[in-house]
């Protein structure tokens, strides 16, 4: 094992030199031997086991103006829609027959539309007790959160996006600041949320030394959940134009930060999956631990389009492509567990 893989694994830590070449590397049989330890811990920590969660898209509707994002407010093309509490309510029935045990609800920024998810959030929690409510609904004033967090929400993920403030700046309108986005995350880890965080890979005038700042917020955070994915261009966005983000960077990220964080769970995300074939188990052999299966209604997922082109596989092939590698899913909320 080379040294810097090792002290990695044994030290839950490098400096950012090392880190910069885990990342810029071309080194192949180095980048296979980080992928190939991190895979190693993560069967150390879960077994072959992968965590499923049940993705709800409820809304499109997003207050925010964010560079990067197709579901943004000013984007006049796209159809907005918000799911009803009977469509959510079957949403989870169907996930909780497929097996799932925990619900992801996942939308737009709305506080005035999230308030009226408190009686839902309830509702699944009364109907589902075995079940884990994830939320991700942006950012929310405390007293929101902590009303979603008294319904029966267990775990709330907040991408920070970038950890580097003049970056954060070129990605969002100026009404947008890092600041708030901090303390929301602050917030949801003083009501004990279970707290995910996490960045776009390849992003607009992202460098190397932004993702190493990102790796040591995420490190002196340790957060429960870490979201990654590449970035993919929106037709409807002012980084139309921009290549997508690396899915190798991705990876090297994952693995990155599973030897760091052993007890993390970590999707592998569907827009890995929609910029590299077989990039969900790829994803997997990485060191992720969890995949997000769709479970919103087939007429409104065109509609909560982020980004171009994502993928949308069925369980059943999600579970065969994990069964081919030795990896196996069941009914489990899968809690974060140090």
């Amino acid at each position: 094992m080379t040294e810097l893989v090792q002290i990695l694994r044994d030290k839950r830590d490098l400096p950012d030199k090392g880190l910069v070449e885990l990342l810029e590397t071309d080194n192949q049989s180095l980048v296979e031997e980080l992928k190939e330890c991190a895979r190693e811990t993560a069967i150390e920590s879960f077994g072959k086991e992968v965590f499923l969660r049940g993705l709800i898209e409820w809304s499109n509707v997003c207050r925010n103006d964010c560079l990067y994002c197709g579901i943004r407010c000013s984007n006049a093309n796209i159809q907005r829609y918000t799911l009803t509490r009977e469509q959510i309510l079957s949403c989870c029935e169907l996930a909780y027959s497929s097996g799932i045990r925990t619900f992801v609800l996942q939308g737009g920024e709305n506080p005035s539309s999230a308030q009226n998810l408190v009686p839902v959030v309830a509702e699944i929690h009364a109907s589902w007790p075995d079940s884990a409510i994830t939320l991700s609904l942006g950012e929310l004033p405390f007293e929101l959160y902590e009303k979603l967090r008294i319904a029966g929400a267990d775990r709330y993920l907040l991408r920070h996006e970038t950890a580097n403030p003049v970056h954060y700046a070129m990605l969002h309108p100026i009404t947008m600041g890092q600041g708030t986005r901090l303390k929301c995350l602050y917030q949801l880890r003083e009501l004990c949320y279970q707290t995910g965080m996490g960045m776009m890979v390849g992003s607009p005038f992202q460098k190397t030394e932004y993702l190493v700042e990102d790796i040591r917020l995420i490190q002196m955070f340790r957060p429960e959940m870490i979201g990654i994915g590449p970035f993919i261009p929106h037709k409807d966005t002012k980084f139309a134009d921009f290549p997508a983000g690396s899915a190798e960077l991705t990876m090297r990220l994952y693995s990155i930060l599973r030897l760091m964080l052993p007890k993390a769970n970590i999707p592998s995300t569907t827009a890995l999956s929609s910029v590299l074939p077989d990039g969900r188990i790829k994803g997997i052999l990485a060191g992720a631990n969890v995949i997000m299966p769709n479970f919103t209604p087939p007429q409104y997922r065109d509609a909560y389009s982020l980004y171009e082109g994502k993928s949308a596989d069925p369980l059943e092939e999600v579970q065969k492509e994990l069964s081919a590698e030795g990896y196996f899913t069941r009914p489990n909320r899968g809690d974060y567990n140090n």
